[in-house]
């Protein structure tokens, strides 16, 4: 949706603006963490606040210049204060992955953890480790894939995740809603409500891109990320994710597309590659081509265009 309102319907709430120069700055957050010692908790809050600072930082570049490649993101990575936000952001009775490492053994010696671990990140050994894949049910009988990363790399994709966003939120247009901060499906079930209910829609399409996250091809999504990003550091790590493959049935399988679900920094990968090769294309096509009002919304990979007038469409 290109304009503000509120939703006709009361159910649906409306809370973003659907405008393409719009990018959500949010950052997650979380509490103090619990301590006997206010000196503590005080160091945590200023270790919070320079990490906050340093991503600001990284954002007031990308907005200067809409063309810039930034070279200093890894330090930001392996900040031992960005890594146990990370670590505190993992879900705390998520299954382990092929390192058989829960949230809570790991968090037995955290500090001992994150510094090893942010060493290693620094000096280029950190290794990343195949994904376990599991199936779940779907609702039409198939099965759906998921993988679950060994812990340390959870933490670290994470870390990548919050840094990548202060990159990518700037960049991401006002039609996407999927899987980004504070961003929900209920934004984008809002953003379809007003453009129905007070537009005047001829047509409207659903579209779904099949297995997208199976077929993603990796060389393209590199050459995507280094459109802003030129720290090798950082896209030697994203590509060690991608050429760790999976762990299945005790085999261990290779392949240069896709991108594995389950992982943190999957659904930033799949946004940073549909902004590219969907987003901007139909930003330039209904300004330049298109024939009446074409309004877009996205969420991952489904979307729903819809036209106005004449010869219009809406697609979501």
């Amino acid at each position: 949706m290109n304009e503000h309102g509120k939703s006709d319907s009361p159910v649906v709430p409306e809370k973003w603006p659907n405008k393409a120069e719009e990018a959500s700055e949010a950052m997650e957050g979380r509490g103090l963490a619990k301590g006997n010692l206010i000196q503590r908790n005080a160091h945590r809050t200023q270790s919070r606040e320079s990490v906050h600072s340093g991503l600001e930082r990284v954002r007031e570049a990308v907005r200067r210049s809409r063309k810039e490649r930034l070279t200093a993101l890894m330090h930001h990575v392996y900040d031992v204060e960005q890594l146990r936000q990370a670590y505190h952001g993992v879900k705390h009775d998520a299954a382990p992955g092929i390192d058989g490492e829960s949230w809570k053994s790991y968090g037995e010696d955290l500090e001992g953890n994150l510094r090893d671990l942010s060493k290693r990140l620094k000096r280029g050994a950190y290794r990343a480790r195949p994904v376990k894949r599991v199936y779940i049910p779907k609702a039409d009988g198939r099965r759906r894939p998921i993988g679950i990363p060994a812990l340390e790399d959870k933490i670290v994709q994470r870390a990548v995740v919050q840094v990548l966003n202060a990159v990518w939120e700037q960049e991401f247009l006002g039609f996407s809603y999927g899987f980004r901060p504070e961003r929900s499906p209920h934004d984008a079930l809002d953003a379809l409500c007003v453009g129905i209910m007070r537009r005047k829609v001829s047509w409207v399409l659903d579209a779904d891109i099949r297995s997208f996250f199976d077929t993603l091809r990796h060389e393209w999504l590199v050459k995507f990320i280094e459109h802003r990003v030129a720290d090798r550091r950082v896209v030697r790590l994203i590509q060690k994710w991608l050429k760790a493959g999976v762990l299945e049935e005790q085999k261990r399988l290779h392949s240069d597309i896709g991108t594995v679900q389950g992982g943190s920094i999957s659904p930033l990968l799949a946004n940073i590659y549909l902004h590219y090769v969907f987003d901007l294309w139909v930003q330039k096509w209904r300004s330049t081509q298109a024939k009446g009002e074409v309004i877009v919304v996205r969420f991952a990979d489904d979307c729903a265009p819809r036209r106005r007038g004449k010869e219009a469409v809406m697609v979501t």
